[in-house]
């Protein structure tokens, strides 16, 4: 649908290409057990993984602050389940976690696969809302670093998507054009409907199949970009 036109494909990094969930449990199972964090954690998983997409909305709409998110994440999630901790104990798990994070490197299905049949084809790039330090050492252990000719991140660019500043930034950078460029990523509002507002096009990419509008173009697992690119 696209092939005729697209020469750089941009994708967003968590929930896209790198298993935020899978290899997030991983980090906080490791930092609990390090510190005798006494928790069960599939109940702390089943409240914290909705309260940090709630403070990641948050914080790409500029309503907290990336301390406010660290801490606040963690510390709804412990009240909730009436686990006892103060808010320096918090920050110092936040901060192991920020550290141990990056050393788990699972990837969703058909990550390698679709980047080995897109990279001969096109210009690949990432625009992440990610910290750029953590979101270096993801892609680097995640043996995936070399596919990529640019990365931009929030800090590079001092907005977050879905502020097309972003995007605008990430095309300069590739010396891209927007008529000719895609993004791919999880989340509607920040990935797609950000960069279609920027100029680009998109596709939304979700496991579990979502309501969309009818023009949004979806798939549901990476390899179905075949279809489209």
């Amino acid at each position: 649908m696209f092939q005729n036109k697209i020469s750089d494909v941009f994708f967003d990094l968590d929930h896209t290409l790198w298993d935020f969930e899978k290899n997030s449990a991983l980090a906080l199972e490791t930092i609990f057990k390090k510190h005798q964090i006494e928790v069960d954690l599939p109940v702390f998983l089943s409240h914290y993984i909705p309260i940090n997409i709630k403070y990641w909305d948050w914080y790409r709409n500029e309503k907290i602050t990336q301390k406010q998110l660290r801490l606040g994440r963690l510390k709804e999630a412990f009240q909730i389940i009436k686990f006892n901790i103060d808010d320096d104990k918090i920050i110092f798990l936040s901060d192991e976690y920020i550290e141990y994070l990056p050393k788990y490197n699972h990837l969703f299905d058909g990550t390698i696969a679709i980047l080995d049949y897109l990279k001969p084809k096109y210009n690949l790039h990432i625009i992440t809302n990610g910290f750029e330090a953590v979101q270096d050492n993801k892609l680097t252990n995640a043996n995936i670093k070399h596919y990529f000719k640019t990365i931009t991140n929030s800090e590079m660019a001092g907005v977050k998507k879905p502020n097309p500043i972003i995007f605008d930034y990430a095309l300069q950078s590739a010396t891209a054009n927007k008529e000719n460029s895609i993004m791919i990523g999880d989340c509607l509002e920040a990935d797609v409907f950000g960069a279609i507002n920027a100029g680009l096009h998109a596709i939304l990419f979700s496991e579990n199949p979502i309501e969309t509008p009818q023009d949004i173009q979806q798939i549901n697992h990476l390899l179905d970009l075949k279809n489209y690119l």
